[in-house]
């Protein structure tokens, strides 16, 4: 049950009847928004201006909001409406529709989220690391939007298929294998391989000439860059010795991502690597020149503009799809090359209607390419979206390089998330017990396991609950407070609920199978409840944008009316019975919204804190 497409649906009659065009409906009830300010009521319909002007009335918004009012059917759900300004149109919810809808959403074991009527089919593409480095914090973003994303989609009922496109053939192999032949220390491979192929990999970096601030590659006719293309190239062409040691490599390089993964909770379907793609790149570059959209070039393949050699301005070229290179002038095989092919792949196999890209906005130049050579392949039926995100900045606000061996490993920022969970767990415990709270003994395997729900979900929700699309500054202490909008007092919040079971043995499944009938006295009670009906709205908002900061900000909402609630409203001291078990259900409703709220996002609950 969404409270806003039901409003939405209440005003479309009347805005059909009103508008000149309507076509323009779906865009006036857009316009009716959560209130921003919550004194002025529960939502807010801004479209009485645009509808002035279109009725050719510019100066007559509030009357045209006046009209509107008038116009409106009796029904149970909304106050008299009332007109502010120019022409805004505040609207509250009535207390009583509140109270009964907040009881329907206690039996709903969806908690009022309705899975969507036309489901589509997704292919995900997310995380993406080179096997050859361990994953570190730069790969953070990446896997766990993703994961998130999967996660909402599915909870919709959309079909979600994800597919982990890991970096294990192209050019950082070229300098693995250039490293490994003349820089390798034999018995630091011997002990850990990966440890020792990273360790290579910056330290051939470090060999590049360097180029100008804004040519981070170096310049073109550095020896040992051109050296580490000619491995690569040697590798893509089947040389038996490169082939060799890309197995060689391999096997240690897989094993190192899965504890990582099994740690953050991401289960990802497929891990369809470039290396899987290879065999298929020939061909791919066969069609498109078979098909007059590719063209050999000074030995190279590329795919020139669409537009071709036609002149044309500054302006109209920037609007212009750019070329694309397929095949070098040493038959090694680009990027671009490997995702076409893997579009191919998921397009026949999977028939997706939408494939999504996770991955961070430095590469919106490849993939404006690689999508614009896909079309004009054929496979304009398919949509594609570019998923980008900001990047983790160090502590001088630049953007981490794995190059230059300083990115914090993420098997070690998990480690020190754990253990500050831990600590925090053992303050806690000590400062209850000092002051004569009856706090329970729990097993070392137990408080390891909230200290790593705890740890991992703080470093999890500090990147989600950022906008996607910002930078933001690497900083362990502030992912790990336990104050304000973090997971920790999330997560603290659901345990509070917990508790308040606990204490006298209540069994909540009663206010799910049989809910009582929802008294809201307080202010602060209505505050709560409407902020439970809210939780439909902020999922479909995170879905509609892929921004998984959607719902976090719906948790800070809820946990701030849920705190004002219970520093007001006595629960299990409650004046009467019947009041009792209605703030006993909200109570309940809370704790769920809250764990299945951190669940889309990939964040476990624990019971106790």
């Amino acid at each position: 049950m969404n409270l806003l497409h039901q409003i939405r649906q209440l005003f479309a009659p009347v805005l059909s009847e009103l508008a000149p065009d309507a076509v323009k409906v779906p865009d006036y009830l857009a316009m009716v928004k959560p209130a921003a300010n919550a004194e002025h009521g529960d939502y807010q319909a801004n479209f009485a201006m645009p509808l002035a002007k279109a009725l050719n009335r510019p100066k007559e918004a509030q009357q045209i909001a006046k009209e509107f009012i008038a116009k409106l059917p009796p029904n149970d759900v909304l106050e008299e409406p009332t007109v502010a300004g120019p022409g805004f149109i505040n609207l509250r919810v009535k207390p009583g529709f509140v109270a009964k809808a907040v009881r329907q959403v206690a039996a709903d074991e969806r908690l009022g989220v309705e899975p969507v009527a036309k489901p589509r089919m997704f292919v995900i593409d997310y995380s993406g690391p080179n096997v050859a480095k361990p994953l570190h914090v730069g790969h953070l973003r990446s896997t766990i939007i993703g994961d998130a994303l999967t996660r909402i989609l599915r909870f919709l009922g959309h079909t979600v298929i994800t597919d982990n496109h890991l970096g294990d053939w192209g050019t950082q192999f070229g300098i693995l294998l250039y490293g490994y032949k003349h820089h390798r220390d034999a018995a630091a491979f011997a002990a850990d391989p990966v440890r020792e192929l990273s360790r290579l990999y910056v330290h051939v970096r470090g060999l590049f000439k360097k180029g100008d601030e804004d040519d981070e590659e170096g310049p073109a006719d550095d020896p040992v860059k051109k050296a580490c293309q000619e491995e690569t190239a040697k590798l893509h062409g089947g040389d038996p010795e490169n082939v060799a040691l890309w197995k060689l490599f391999m096997p240690a390089c897989l094993a190192m991502l899965q504890p990582i993964y099994d740690r953050l909770g991401v289960k990802i379907d497929h891990a369809l690597g470039e290396s899987y793609y290879n065999p298929m790149l020939p061909g791919v570059v066969e069609d498109m020149v078979a098909k007059g959209i590719a063209f050999e070039s000074k030995g190279a393949v590329v795919i020139p503009n669409a537009k071709g050699m036609i002149p044309r301005t500054e302006e109209e070229q920037k609007k212009e799809d750019p070329p694309a290179i397929v095949r070098k002038r040493d038959g090694a095989f680009t990027y671009t090359t490997t995702d076409l092919a893997t579009i191919e792949y998921r397009a026949e196999t999977w028939k997706p209607d939408t494939i999504l890209y996770v991955v961070d906005a430095r590469q919106a130049l490849h993939f404006k390419t690689l999508f614009a050579q896909a079309r004009r392949w054929g496979y304009d039926p398919v949509e594609f979206q570019h998923i980008s995100f900001g990047s983790i900045l160090d502590e001088e606000g630049k953007p981490f390089q794995t190059r230059k061996g300083q990115v914090v490993e993420l098997g070690v920022l998990l480690d020190r998330a754990v253990n500050c969970g831990l600590q925090g767990y053992r303050t806690s415990y000590e400062e209850r017990t000092a002051h004569g709270h009856d706090v329970p003994d729990l097993s070392d395997r137990t408080i390891q396991q909230i200290a790593e729900a705890v740890g991992i979900g703080a470093v999890k929700y500090a990147d989600l609950s950022q906008n996607r699309a910002s930078d933001y500054k690497f900083d362990v202490a502030k992912m790990l407070a336990t104050d304000g909008n973090t997971a920790t007092y999330m997560q603290y919040a659901y345990a509070r609920c917990c508790a308040i079971f606990r204490r006298e043995n209540i069994d909540p499944a009663r206010f799910r199978t049989s809910p009582p009938v929802v008294t809201l006295v307080e202010p602060a009670e209505r505050a709560l409840a409407f902020q439970l009906l809210r939780f439909p709205e902020a999922v479909e908002a995170a879905a509609a944008d892929n921004l998984p900061h959607q719902i976090t900000s719906y948790l800070w909402d809820l946990a701030k009316s849920y705190s004002v609630f219970f520093e007001n409203c006595p629960v299990l001291k409650a004046p009467t019975p019947d009041l009792r078990d209605s703030r006993l259900l909200l109570v309940d409703l809370v704790g769920r919204v809250i764990k299945q709220a951190l669940d889309l996002l990939g964040i476990r609950t624990v019971e106790r804190m």
